[in-house]
Parts: structure tokens; sequence; C-alpha cells
């Protein structure tokens, strides 16, 4: 090499050093942390609730039994490896303080009660109409329009006609259908243009049929009426009997003010939106199935924040869309119901629509109901907050299972999530309770802004956090099993992570951030590339074990005894080379581990209790000194 390239190889190693300098200066990376303005550690503060009390599954505890004590000459004794000085966490962002804004709607004790003797009579003939009574209602052919406030039984059938209420009268209107067929090929076969409110009720025992054409005569520079059942006041749906709706032009049912369904069944198949509440759409009960070209169930109202909100009391609800299958432009809030949701084609589909089960803007807030949900995006989703006190669900996605951009906080409930790219996603993460067992191609747990990608090199983001207070909880994934870039601590329930097997990723991964345990039962299980354990800082016994030559397949025991009896026996569903373990039963002194071997107990998710284990290999033998052990090489970001 010549002089001139030696003075560019050395200016190349002086700017590439400053630039290392810099990386350390700014990040202060090689101490594992941030700090603040001042240079100052921030002060952390409790993980955030919205649930005063909230209660935690109990840590379930192995039953000692006395195992064969290895030879101390077998493996020697392996000291803890010494740990970095911690980072002090700084304060997460908490949830709402009252994230339930929109709860009103127009129902009132007196629509569903009136005097049958003064029902008037609206007959259908193919293509005429006749009316008993004077003076409420004009007819034009095949079209009647009703100008006065009152209660109106139609029955019979239209081959192209409508029923219009058209009042400015201060009274409520009542369409009671008794087996009508109504079609309209130009326009709405029900239509609403004016009435301080509508009841559609649904006669006890009758089938009632309402369909459109492909096309509508629409005023010039109008967009309405755009339903096969369209309304420009507040709309009821109510009664025993049934209603099905054909809509070949655009939505099924849409009400420019609230839509309430209250009772009944309703079916529709629309090739836009399926049942569409401007301000609001709220179930109350009754069954409806919806087959819709675009969304399902939807609240759209976007120039009001106290509007645009679904909420559903109860009722059973069916609905295939090509778009989201309920979506609240606001708030999504679900009381209760049996939910059948399957939305862009299911999760083995790929869309550039947004194709989600539950959607909301802003709160999406569920407390009861059974959910089976199978969508090509999002199966449960909001632009800003999560809350989930309750209910069953059942979960397939293309995408997230649980996203929220802002905060999903989970206070109980039983979680099945089969499929999914990552599981639970959001800048703060808090588990107070529930059973939650994820299997996920990507991450099982995301503490990140909506970002599914991480830069490793970055910073922790003191915004971002992961608090588990309680619940039980079982992962199964290919990426990280939890994954941080931020924050996690630990106060209590259950965790069981199974993977990944790849040595890029981790079953605990929080970077430079730090992991503070202070109660429940953690066991992880994986590769051993980036693996972590928790951090100094914690106040309950951990360690992390990185195991010598190649991965270990299942079926392989995890036994960890002391010379006092068992601490866990554990039998992982993944190949696996590193190991984490922590709990109330995991104390100081002399401890023992062995592969293999069998056990006599229950397992539960891989955990034994209430059995006697049979030895297998001796892998090794050390003492617990301190909060946090390592034993092996690996992890910390390193290779195998």
């Amino acid at each position: 090499m010549g002089r001139r390239g030696l003075i560019v190889l050395f200016v190349c190693v002086i700017l590439l050093a400053s630039f290392v300098v810099y990386v350390i200066s700014e990040t202060d990376f090689l101490n594992g942390g941030s700090v603040g303005p001042d240079g100052q550690s921030p002060t952390p503060s409790p993980s955030p609730s919205s649930s005063p009390n909230p209660s935690t599954s109990p840590t379930p505890s192995p039953t000692p039994n006395a195992s064969p004590s290895p030879s101390p000459t077998s493996t020697p004794t392996t000291e803890p490896s010494p740990e970095p000085s911690p980072t002090t966490s700084p304060s997460p962002t908490p949830p709402p303080e009252d994230p339930t804004v929109n709860a009103e709607d127009h129902e009132d004790p007196a629509d569903y009660v009136w005097d049958s003797a003064g029902v008037i009579d609206i007959t259908l003939n193919g293509d005429s109409i006749t009316v008993n009574a004077s003076g409420v209602a004009t007819i034009a052919g095949s079209k009647v329009t009703v100008t006065s406030a009152g209660n109106y039984r139609i029955t019979g059938s239209l081959t192209d006609g409508q029923v219009i209420v058209d009042t400015d009268d201060n009274e409520t209107v009542r369409l009671i259908l008794n087996e009508v067929n109504i079609a309209c090929s130009t326009s709405s076969p029900i239509l609403v243009e004016d009435a301080k409110k509508v009841i559609i009720v649904l006669q006890a025992g009758t089938e009632n049929y309402v369909a459109d054409g492909t096309t509508y005569n629409l005023e010039e520079g109008t967009d309405e009426p755009n339903a096969a059942v369209f309304s420009k006041a507040d709309l009821t749906i109510y009664g025993d009997g049934m209603l099905t709706v054909d809509a070949n032009y655009n939505d099924g049912v849409a009400s420019k003010d609230g839509l309430i369904i209250k009772s009944g069944t309703v079916t529709v198949n629309a090739v836009d939106d399926g049942i569409r509440g401007k301000d609001y759409l709220v179930v109350k009960g009754g069954v409806a199935t919806v087959n819709s070209g675009s969304d399902g169930l939807k609240s759209d109202n976007d120039a009001d924040y106290s509007r645009g909100y679904v909420s559903v009391e109860a009722g059973t609800i069916t609905v295939v869309s090509v778009g989201d299958a309920i979506s609240g432009e606001t708030d999504v809030l679900v009381s209760s119901g049996a939910f059948a949701l399957t939305s862009g084609g299911g999760s083995n589909s790929v869309t550039s629509a947004s194709a989600k089960g539950l959607k909301a803007n802003v709160t999406l807030i569920i407390d009861d109901g059974t959910f089976m949900i199978n969508s090509a995006d999002d199966a449960v989703h909001s632009n800003t907050n999560i809350i989930i006190n309750g209910g069953s669900f059942e979960v397939s996605t293309g995408d997230d299972a649980f996203h929220a951009d802002d905060s999903l906080e989970i206070n109980g409930g039983t979680i099945d999530i089969t499929k999914c790219f990552e599981g639970l996603e959001s800048n703060v993460i808090t588990i107070n309770n529930g059973h939650i067992e994820i299997n996920s191609d990507d991450d099982g747990i995301n503490v990140a802004g909506g970002d599914d990608g991480d830069n490793p090199m970055a910073p922790p983001n003191p915004n971002q956090w992961l608090h588990i207070n309680g619940g039980y909880l079982v992962i199964t994934a290919v990426a990280d099993g939890i994954d941080s870039n931020g924050y996690i601590d630990m106060s209590g329930g259950t965790v069981i992570v199974n993977g990944p097997t790849d040595s890029f990723n981790a079953p605990i991964d929080y970077g430079s951030g730090t992991f503070k345990i202070t109660g429940g039962t953690l066991i992880a299980v994986g590769s051993s590339g980036m693996a972590q354990g928790p951090s100094q800082g914690s106040t309950q016994y951990s360690v992390l074990i990185n195991l010598d030559g190649f991965q270990l397949r299942p079926p392989t025991l995890i036994h960890l005894n002391t010379t006092s009896g068992e601490v866990f026996t554990f039998m992982p569903t993944k190949p696996f080379k590193s190991i984490v373990y922590s709990s109330p039963q995991l104390t100081t002194g002399q401890h023992t581990l062995y592969l293999g071997g069998s056990y006599t107990g229950t397992p539960t998710d891989g955990l034994y209790e209430g059995g006697t284990y049979t030895p297998g290999n001796l892998e090794t033998s050390f003492i617990i000194s301190g909060i946090v052990t390592t034993i092996g090489s690996g992890g910390g970001w390193g290779f195998p």
C-alpha cells in the first residue's frame, strides 16, 4: 500500500473513532440506558390501571419433590455473572382517566308502547296502494308518503315502489312491517325524508323483505338516499319478526342521525356498508347478520367527537365484510353479545384496504361477550386506546390481534390467539388479569409505537412500557416472545414464553431498557443469541441460563431443584438454548439443572406440578447469591 493509501486509511480510522465516541455520548449505550436532561436518571412511577382494584391470577407453585443430588465433582459451580449498573426506568404514560365519552342515544321506553286500536293500515297491492284513513298519507301510483305521526301497519308487496315518511310532526312514526315485500329499482324502498323519530316494528312471526336496484335517480348535486332503508331522522328497528335487506346500490340500512337495533332478526346483504348510523349505531339486542362489500356495522360522523360511535349492549352479530366488520369513527363500546366476524377474506388473505375485526379511532372498550374473529387486518384495533375488561376471544388474523396506538389495557377475559403477526401491540401495554394465549408469526407482545420494526441500537423510549401486574399469559412466538422498545415491569401473574429459535430474536427483548420483576412467575425458553433476563433493580430472584452446544428439541424436560426439593419442571414446545426463570420459589443457594428425564405430574402449558421427577442428564450446578444470575455465554445482543 502506498503512502497516499496509508494517509486515506488513517483519516478513515480517525473519523470512525470520532463517530463511535459521539454515539456513545449521545445514547449512553455502554451503560444500557437513557438519562434526563440534567444527567440524572428519571424517577420511576407505578404502572397505570383504569381498574381501581385489579385482581391477579395466582402464581402456580410447583410441589417440592426431592430429586437426587448430583456428585459435587460432576459439574463445577458457576458464580453469577456481573451485571452492569441498572438504569432507572422513566415514568410511564397513563391511559385516559375516563375514556367512555359516548353513551347517549334516542331511545325512550315509550318507543315500544302504542295503542293498537289506533293503528292505520297501509296495504301494498303490487303496483297500487290503499290506506284506510284520510289525511295521514298521500299516494302516487306505487308510492305512499306518510305525512302525519302515528302508527302504520304495512302489509303486502310492491314490485317497484316506495314507502316514504315525510312529516314535521313532533311525534313518533311507527312503521309496523307485517309480511311486506318492497322492491324499488331507482331509490330506497323505505325512505325517511323527515320525522322526529321513526320506529320500524317487525311484527312477531313475520318475514319482511326489502330490495333496491343497482342505480338511483338522485337530484342533481346530491348523493342521497344511498341505502335500501334510509333515514334522515333517528331510526329504531324493533320487534320479534324478521327483516331481510338486499342492497344492490350502496348501503343496506342507514340513518343520517342515530340508529338503534333493539330486537328482531335483521339480515343485510349490501354492496357497500351493511348497517350504518352516522351519529351512532347502538345494538341493544336481536340478531344481526351482515354480508357487505365494504364495512359491516359502522358509525362515521367525523365532525363531532361526541358522535360517530358504535355501542353493542347485547345480541348476536355475524358479519362477513370486505372492509372492517365493526367500525366506529370515535368509539366502539361493547357491554355484551355474541360476535362472529370475518373481514377482508380472513386471516389467510392479503388486502391493502382496512379490513379489521373491530376498529375505533378513539377508544375501544369491551366489558364482556364472546368473539370469534377471523380478519385479514388487525382483529381488535384502536388509533388511541383499548380496554378489555372481560369476554371470550378466539382470534385468527393476518396482522395484529390487539393493536392500540397509545395504550392497551387488559383487566380480564379469556383470549386465545391462534394466528397473528403480532399478538399485543401498543406504546403502553398493561396486563392486570385475564387468561391470554398467543401464537404469533412475529413478536408475541410488541411494545412499540405502531411500528412493527425497531432499531436495536436506539436508546429505550421512555414512553413505551409493558406492565404485567397479574393474569396468565402463554406465548409461542416465531420472533421475540416479548419485545419492548422501552421498559418492562412485572409484579404478578404467570408468563410462559416458547420461542424463538433463530439467534436474531429472543424470548425476552428489551434492548438497553430495563426489566424490573418484583413478583409473579416467569418462564421463557428459546434461542440464546439475544436472550435477556430481568435486570438489576428487581426485587425477585431470577436466572438466565445459556446452554452450550446445539439447541435442544422437545420433548426435553427442564428440571431445576435445590437441596430442599424442586423449583420447577417444564416441557418446552419449541427448540431452545436459553432458559429464563423467576418466581417466589427461587431463592439463594445451590441449584442444579437437569435436562431430559420424566415426570409423573400433570402439565399445564408445559409447567408440571404434583409429581415425581426421574432425572435425565445433569447439565450444571450453580449458586444464586444475587438478584440476577447469568449462567453461560450469549445473550445481551450477543451471538451463539
